[in-house]
């Protein structure tokens, strides 16, 4: 519940925004929301996957440590709000997230800012791999799914880098779900039992790989990752810190560890949480709470006073 305090905050901070066009406004709101109550969270937390060098930013920045020190030592990724292009226009699917797990075992992939990803549910386990056409893999998903391929959903992030991908699913007779941004929703609603997604493929940002992995160990289904570096600059950070190219990490190796934590509040409308509600004098956040080492999924719906969070 602690974790869950944390993202919740960073969404009800960043609610005002909604729609607003101001995506760093947002983000900033967010993160300084964040940033406050994990200071108060009983672990040691070392920030393996945060704002990150895209970001430029001041707090929540890889290596920087939280909580207040006691209990367990941790690794953590965290994203006050994934979609901050989504919250800005008013678009869904932003959320608000935390990946935890134990200390030294998150990937740390962020000298190399994208990655091939792949996931599904558990039917994808021996089944799929990222070295396969896409059409392969949708028709092996499929078959181990019981259904048709026409009836498969495929998510893909929408961007240029994707537009012979997204024929190629459709060569297949398979539909697709595009998203706008937040593939870290995408990859979980695609390991989720009770998603309209089969799938989630393309290239989207490593660190979101990884924690993305955390909440699909929970879940029981399918990762792959294959590091997709944009220059020989990128490509030769990544190796001088022990990364692996032409390599595929599997759930494993891109987190070390069976007790993972993953954490959501939803900022705008989505298919994983809905957004944070204003009615009168009362706030309404939804949050997802998912741990591997239980395989448990619970959901959390609070309502929190306005005078306590907002001016107005």
């Amino acid at each position: 519940m602690e974790l869950v305090r944390a993202t919740e905050a960073a969404a009800i901070r960043s609610a005002p925004f909604i729609g607003k066009g101001d995506k760093l406004a947002a983000d900033g709101a967010a993160v300084d929301a964040m940033r406050k109550f994990l200071g108060t969270v009983n672990f040691s937390g070392l920030v393996v996957i945060g704002e990150g060098e895209k970001d430029n930013a001041p707090m929540l920045f890889n290596g920087e440590e939280v909580g207040n020190g006691q209990g367990p030592a941790c690794d953590i990724a965290v994203d006050p709000i994934d979609g901050t292009s989504l919250t800005a226009a008013g678009r869904g699917h932003a959320i608000s997230m935390i990946a935890v797990s134990d200390r030294g075992s998150m990937l740390d992939a962020s000298s190399v800012f994208y990655m091939d990803k792949i996931v599904a549910g558990h039917e994808g386990i021996g089944v799929l791999d990222i070295r396969q056409s896409v059409a392969e893999n949708i028709r092996a998903l499929a078959a181990a799914k019981k259904k048709r391929v026409d009836d498969m959903r495929i998510a893909v992030l929408d961007r240029p880098r994707h537009a012979a991908l997204i024929e190629e699913i459709r060569a297949t007779g398979a539909g697709t779900r595009i998203i706008l941004d937040g593939d870290v929703a995408g990859g979980i609603n695609a390991a989720r039992h009770d998603s309209r997604i089969d799938m989630c493929i393309g290239t989207g940002g490593s660190p979101e790989g990884v924690a993305t992995a955390c909440a699909v160990k929970a879940l029981g289904g399918f990762i792959q990752g294959r590091l997709a570096p944009g220059s020989d600059e990128e490509r030769e950070k990544g190796a001088a810190a022990g990364l692996l190219f032409d390599h595929v990490y599997e759930a494993n190796e891109l987190v070390r560890s069976d007790n993972t934590f993953f954490v959501a509040t939803g900022v705008t409308d989505g298919e994983l949480v809905r957004g944070v509600r204003r009615e009168g004098e009362i706030i309404t956040t939804e949050s997802i709470v998912l741990r591997s080492r239980s395989g448990t999924v619970r959901r959390v719906s609070a309502d929190h006073l306005v005078a306590k969070w907002l001016d107005s």
